[in-house]
């Protein structure tokens, strides 16, 4: 007890030692002497809270348990700082130029200001973070147990030591990081305090590596002997777990909510990326440098089945040093409550900004706010978020067990953390990534890390059903959460990883190209991958646009009234005023917008400042791109236009074609009626003057040869109509056999004429002809193509209804033989001139006296010839065209 006594003293000295450095560290910046606090090398020593108790105890015990694969986490990190030219560089320039407060920021910030976004990736990181804190809370809870039970074996908890160790970090917190509202500007002693808890876990870790080697092992030549005789001396690695760890490290370093905040809005200066690319490595390397020392000899001295995570820790307490072993619990509770409350302060800024603040606004009485009680909600939000973020720590911590390696519940935290990287990655380098291929693919990756590896890491029966693990949901094999798809000899971290990873990447690239951005997305889209070409710095407002009143009014709502009067005293008396309000200026804008950030976020400070001022200068080139942009959509809107007038033209040549294929199926009945009649006029005919042949008696022979006359004209007017209908068949099938022959064209016109000129009473068509244009020898089936002189002329003597009809044959030779037919009639209907060569179709409905078939077997025919024949629209009367190829035409000599 005495021991668990000292070192609560211990931790509560330590935390007031850190109070001090960072209120020293504060005090200094306050009055203008912060510039060796803004260094390179503080910088880079503030990178390592990504050396938290995983990294202090947790390393050892993974190079136990799976070799050097310990390295891989370390050199993903190093592998993202050494390139820092390519992805840091524009992280930080744009946390820059758009005042970017956090990792929901930035992605908010990039898709339209999207408050959804920030929201999904703000419960996404308070849950990806929630196993990180469990093994903080594991790993200072078991140093706590070593030494409260002298347990150098398992050091396994007893009584309630991980809820007073969670209850005393929060309580930590909440004093350390709430004091004040101060989110838009650099935490100059939150910064210092990392940088000195660095160097403590730092000299902590080498101190216990210094002792391990030269003290316990007989120096650095025994030592290497000792690694080279262990099984740790023999180079184990799985090439493919290397990889995916190296670059899940990787991933997790840029999205980790306390990195970002370290890395990108702690940053002062993008040079100091340039120092800490190769001094960060550096640290990891002396973070890792006695790790393997430490694993051999621990294995070698201490009992069996020792907790390899706690070596760090055993192996002082062995040998009685207990000095030396509470500086090595020192190191790790620093590791550990660096951690934790960069990681609660970052959490709960996203979760008060992008959850609290909207609804409490959304929903509070318009008056709610002249008080200046915004900044009492949102420091109690902060508050609640913090210690909520920690018990969900330790809740993870119960639920899951507490045994599990610390380098296994890290890894989870790891992967879910990682699924804003895809998003964070298109929104910085593809401009057409929008906020909808955003949102699926954060919501998709979470889902599946959810199910693969989050959810399992609790263990079998304890959230998801045991029967789960073995045979999937509801017996589907294929979605065993460890074994998706049948890939079941994968590790289930890569599973997981890889599965998750590539659902997220596909939802981000998919729903950005089904999707169509927002103009503010597109504008937003320019200003982040066009970031280096037009934003060297912070946006300025243009100021001289609002009034001092308007914006005293709005921070008094949100910094109340004395704090308010205070601001804008201070900034009168800076710019020489004699006044109690400051010129709004582009400075004071940007000072006052700063101060509100700190209470409502970067992104509704900015919002509420621009309503008033109206004023955000925005940069020719961003107007540029938008405007490129514009004009490639234009085109492609153009490019659409002229496929829906297509296909407006398309539709139209469709209506034409049933509403032709409406007429024919009136034409059709009309001829089933007509055809019926003219079937059943000459039977009825012949049927009725045979029986008056055959049952009347005493006719005299006038009378039976008027009958036999009647019967013998309506059979051969019966017999024509079928030979029409029998002909037409037979040339639509292909099967008429031509009797090619030669002859003159003139001879075939004249036959024509003599069989067609005159009707039954002697009435004449007078007709004009050529005859020297048709001196053409024709080697064709002369009888076929006299058959359509025969019906153009009888139809024009039939039909032509001028009070003296004519009809005009003329002849052209040339690439084609053309004869047309035309009369001096008034013509064809229009809206019948495409369909009169179609079956049952007549020219015209008066004296009507066919079935309308001649014109069917006149193309029938011609088209036999090899020719074609046309209405000619355009004309005084109706015109037929018969079109025959030349080689069938030889002028005669």
């Amino acid at each position: 007890m005495n021991m668990l006594n000292t070192l609560v003293a211990v931790c509560i000295a330590y935390a007031l030692f850190l109070f001090a450095i960072a209120f020293a560290a504060e005090r200094i910046a306050a009055h203008g002497q912060a510039r060796w606090l803004r260094s390179p090398a503080v910088y880079t020593l503030s990178l390592s809270i990504y050396c938290t108790a995983w990294t202090f105890y947790g390393a050892v015990g993974s190079a136990v348990r799976t070799g050097f694969e310990y390295m891989a986490i370390y050199l993903g990190p190093s592998l993202v700082l050494i390139g820092w030219w390519w992805i840091l560089r524009k992280l930080v320039r744009i946390g820059r130029s758009q005042r970017i407060t956090s990792v929901a920021d930035l992605v908010s910030s990039r898709y339209g200001k999207s408050n959804l976004l920030a929201v999904c990736v703000t419960l996404l990181a308070v849950i990806g973070t929630t196993p990180y804190i469990a093994l903080q809370l594991q790993s200072v809870t078991l140093s706590f147990q070593v030494f409260a039970a002298g347990d150098l074996a398992t050091g396994e908890e007893t009584g309630h030591t991980a809820l007073w160790v969670a209850a005393g970090l929060a309580l930590f917190t909440v004093i350390f990081g709430t004091r004040n509202l101060d989110a838009n500007e650099r935490h100059n002693g939150v910064v210092m305090a990392i940088a000195v808890e660095a160097v403590v876990k730092l000299f902590a870790l080498l101190a216990v590596g210094v002792f391990v080697v030269w003290g316990l092992g007989g120096g650095l030549t025994e030592t290497l002997a000792r690694i080279d005789a262990s099984e740790l001396g023999q180079w184990r690695i799985d090439g493919g777990r290397w990889a995916g760890v190296m670059l899940l490290s990787a991933a997790a370093f840029l999205c980790l909510p306390r990195i970002f905040q370290v890395l990108v809005v702690e940053n002062d200066n993008e040079t100091h990326l340039r120092t800490a690319s190769w001094a960060f490595p550096l640290y990891l390397g002396l973070m890792s440098l006695f790790v393997v020392p430490i694993a051999v000899i621990g294995l070698d001295l201490l009992p069996e089945g020792s907790n390899p995570d706690l070596f760090v820790l055993t192996l002082p307490l062995s040998q009685g040093q207990g000095g030396l072993a509470v500086l090595s619990f020192l190191g790790g509770f620093s590791s550990a409550t660096s951690m934790v409350i960069v990681a609660a302060i970052a959490l709960s800024t996203m979760v008060s900004n992008h959850v609290v603040m909207p609804l409490w606004l959304r929903f509070a009485e318009p008056g709610a706010t002249v008080s200046g009680d915004v900044r009492t909600v949102v420091l109690l939000a902060r508050r609640l978020s913090i210690i909520g973020v920690v018990m969900l720590g330790y809740l993870y911590y119960r639920l899951s067990g507490g045994g599990e390696a610390l380098a296994t519940i890290g890894f989870v935290s790891f992967a879910g953390v990682a699924q804003v990287l895809p998003a964070m990655l298109g929104g910085i380098f593809w401009r057409g990534a929008s906020k909808a291929g955003a949102f699926t693919g954060l919501v998709l990756g979470f889902l599946v890390w959810n199910y693969t590896l989050f959810l399992p890491s609790f263990g079998p029966g304890v959230l998801m059903p045991e029967a789960w693990f073995a045979n999937g949901p509801f017996g589907i094999g294929f979605l065993r959460p460890q074994a998706m798809f049948g890939l079941s000899d994968m590790d289930p971290l890569l599973h997981a990883f890889f599965w998750s990873m590539s659902v997220n990447t596909g939802g981000v690239i998919l729903g950005s190209l089904l999707s169509f951005p927002q103009p503010l997305e597109r504008l937003q889209g320019a200003q982040f991958v066009n970031v280096f070409e037009h934003s060297t710095g912070p946006r300025s407002w243009t100021g001289n646009v609002a009034q001092s009143e308007d914006l005293m009014i709005m921070a008094q709502r949100i910094l109340g009234a004395r704090d308010a009067q205070e601001l804008f005293e201070r900034e009168a008396e800076r710019q020489g005023g004699r006044g109690p309000l400051p010129d709004v200026t582009p400075q004071f804008l940007e000072t006052i917008e700063r101060e509100l950030a700190g209470s409502v976020g970067a992104a509704t400070a900015h919002a509420m400042v621009g309503q008033i001022v109206g004023g955000m200068s925005v940069s020719v080139e961003d107007l540029m791109a938008v405007a490129d942009e514009t004009a490639q959509m234009m085109e492609y809107s153009a490019r659409l236009e002229a496929q829906s007038q297509e296909l407006a033209r398309t539709a139209a040549q469709l209506r034409e074609a049933n509403a032709k294929l409406t007429r024919l199926s009136v034409q059709k009945d009309a001829f089933l009626s007509q055809i019926s009649h003219e079937l059943r006029t000459p039977m009825t005919s012949i049927r009725a003057f045979s029986e008056i042949l055959r049952d009347t008696s005493g006719l005299g022979d006038a009378e039976k040869t008027k009958y036999a006359s009647i019967i013998h004209d309506e059979a051969i007017r019966l017999t024509r109509l079928l030979d029409d209908l029998l002909d037409l068949s037979v040339l639509e099938n292909g099967q008429v056999n031509l009797n090619l022959r030669e002859g003159l064209l003139s001879d075939v016109l004249d036959r024509a004429v003599a069989a067609a000129a005159a009707d039954e009473a002697g009435r004449r068509l007078e007709i004009r002809r050529d005859r020297a244009a048709e001196q053409i020898v024709l080697h064709t089936d002369l009888d076929r193509l006299s058959q359509v002189f025969i019906n153009l002329i009888a139809n024009a003597r039939k039909y032509c209804d001028a009070p003296r009809p004519r009809l005009e044959i003329s002849v052209r030779a040339g690439a084609r033989l053309a004869l047309d037919f035309t009369d001096n009639g008034s013509g064809v209907a229009a809206d019948a001139q495409d369909v009169i060569f179609e079956k049952f179709s007549r020219v015209s409905d008066q004296k009507a006296g066919g079935a309308g078939l001649g014109l069917a077997i006149c193309r029938q025919i011609v088209t036999r010839l090899g020719g074609d024949i046309t209405y000619v629209p355009g004309r005084a009367g109706a015109s037929f065209r018969v079109s025959l190829p030349a080689d069938l035409a030889i002028a005669a000599q």
